[in-house]
């Protein structure tokens, strides 16, 4: 998995990326083939904005935004809708894909 954060108009310390990094591996966690993460952090008028682009394999990407006047609760509350998307994403992958064509097996009448 291949994580990018990218700042606009914003300086990012050590603690946010640390915080950030942290967050994006209890992603791991829902099995699914997170290709590359990109997170993209930028200052607005009235706060900031943070946006996950979150690609997996075999599937659409997950896209996140969220604006909040402070930087940690806009990362807070955008890990946790990610982390509820992912969560959805690998129940749906699970439930589906609990057969797959291979496993059936051939009965000869």
């Amino acid at each position: 998995m291949n994580l990018q954060i990218r700042a606009k108009d914003i300086t990012l310390t050590d603690n946010t990326k640390d915080h950030i990094g942290n967050a994006v591996e209890a992603f791991k966690k829902y099995s699914l083939d997170i290709t590359s993460i990109d997170c993209v952090i930028a200052a607005e008028k009235k706060g900031v904005m943070v946006e996950f682009n979150i690609k997996v394999a075999h599937a659409n990407p997950v896209i996140i935004t969220q604006h909040d006047e402070d930087l940690d609760a806009a990362i807070d509350l955008a890990v946790e809708r990610a982390t509820k998307a992912l969560r959805r994403l690998h129940e749906r992958v699970v439930s589906h894909g609990a057969e797959s064509l291979k496993d059936l097996e051939v009965v000869d009448a």
